[in-house]
């Protein structure tokens, strides 16, 4: 699925099950929250805190989507192509740090 028919498929779930977008601010409290899911995971998996019982079940595949999914859904209500976005973004990134990384004694 590219980026332009995921934003398809999400505004047609919205539009169909979903009956409509949630606000963009109540959007973004709920990115702020999906991604706290996935620091979760990430701080229990790959970092020093140990798995409660009711994390245990939790994947990060499915939290990544969970964050993937409302941060299209702010796309849509904003009028951001993300694919358009992403490629002037990388071009932006591309430009600026061309030499900054592979100059970066810590990466090396």
């Amino acid at each position: 699925m590219t980026i332009e028919e995921a934003q398809k498929t999400v505004d047609s779930w919205i539009t169909t099950t979903g009956v409509r977008y949630f606000n963009e601010l109540t959007n973004m409290a709920m990115l702020t929250e999906e991604v706290g899911e996935v620091a979760r995971i990430i701080a229990r998996k790959y970092g020093e805190q140990s798995f409660k019982e009711s994390d245990k079940n939790k994947e990060l595949s499915d939290e990544l989507a969970d964050v993937l999914f409302v941060l299209i859904c702010i796309a849509n209500q904003t009028g951001v192509n993300l694919t358009d976005a992403l490629q002037k973004n990388l071009d932006k990134k591309t430009k600026r740090d061309s030499d900054r990384h592979k100059n970066n004694e810590k990466l090396k």
